[in-house]
């Protein structure tokens, strides 16, 4: 229980360290999201009331010290208020609420696939050592090695654009002649899945090796134990033996997935961008080019808070599955 409880406090401490860095970039970068949104009003008269309001809106302004702007800003937070757009004028946990689910579903069904052919195929490789299928390794690594966006690229047009295999732009139909209505439906459903396939292709290729290399030789180490010999030498189907070992290698495997995640989300981000995908990633591209502060903080922010989520439902999973560590929990 102390370590569970040394863990959380560590995850808090890091989440408030996200949240206050993510207040103090914003103000340490060139010009306001004020001066944004009044450059959009350029011509109109505003008289001090309205700029007064501006100011107040943004939670800047001459007579707001900085310590009132952060202490402003934790409130906000803790209302769930993540500020209002300067870019789409509407607030960042709508816009949020709208583009983080695609983010969401893309990165969760790539990762979980990667993951699990990953390690199935590491297993395999591992227990079949030296075999023909070591020989598909360097294949898989090599997707590894190349960066993101140029991999995403590579998919798009061989398979999207030249092949014209699936749909390589936006999240579903959006043509004239797409009578789509959004929802749980069929037709829509279909259309998502057919635009999503090759953005979380681009992720599996790109995490695959990870998976696969980390499994193999983890086996490779636990087939040499003790234990696995002697269940071997008793004469459990092999099968067996392999699920023994397994199940002991998988462990650190979890370890690295909580230390992976954080790569494969930037990844997912710069890939939605290459693919035009409606999710997050999609969303700071707009930000960045229209400098709307308030919405690159807000995704910033969100972006921090999942992956430290996911790092401790992984070291959940990881004393869950191992008796030493519940142990010392």
């Amino acid at each position: 229980m102390r370590t569970l409880l040394r863990r959380l406090g560590f995850y808090l401490l890091a989440g408030f360290a996200a949240v206050t860095l993510n207040f103090f970039l914003a103000r340490l970068l060139p010009g306001s999201a004020l001066q944004n949104a009044l450059a959009k009003l350029r011509g109109a008269n505003l008289d001090p009331d309205a700029i007064r309001a501006l100011e107040a809106q943004y939670g800047t302004g001459g007579d707001h010290s900085l310590l009132s702007q952060y202490l402003t800003y934790l409130s906000s937070l803790l209302h769930g208020d993540l500020g209002l757009s300067t870019s789409q004028s509407a607030p960042v946990s709508s816009i949020l609420g709208d583009t983080l689910p695609w983010t969401l579903g893309l990165v969760g069904t790539a990762t979980a696939l990667a993951f699990v052919v990953g390690t199935l195929a590491g297993i395999v490789v591992g227990w079949k050592r030296n075999g023909l299928l070591d020989g598909l390794l360097p294949a898989v690594t090599f997707f590894q090695s190349v960066p993101y966006f140029i991999l995403a690229f590579l998919v798009m047009m061989t398979l999207g654009y030249f092949g014209g295999f699936f749909p390589y732009q936006n999240g579903y139909d959006i043509g004239r002649h797409a009578h789509l209505t959004p929802g749980w439906n069929g037709p829509f459903v279909t259309s998502v899945i057919e635009h999503g396939t090759l953005p979380a292709l681009t992720v599996v290729l790109a995490s695959l090796a990870g998976w696969v290399i980390g499994m193999r030789n983890m086996m490779i180490t636990t087939m040499d134990e003790d234990y696995v010999l002697v269940a071997a030498a008793k004469g459990l189907p092999q099968w067996r033996v392999a699920a023994v070992a397994a199940r002991n290698a998988i462990l650190p495997t979890i370890s690295n997935f909580a230390l992976s995640i954080s790569l494969v989300v930037t990844g997912s981000l710069v890939t939605e961008i290459v693919f035009t995908y409606p999710g997050v990633g999609w969303q700071i591209y707009q930000a960045i080019l229209t400098g709307d502060y308030p919405l690159l903080q807000g995704i910033l922010l969100v972006v921090v808070f999942t992956v430290l989520a996911v790092n401790l439902v992984a070291d959940l999973a990881y004393v869950a599955l191992d008796p030493r560590a519940r142990k010392e929990a």
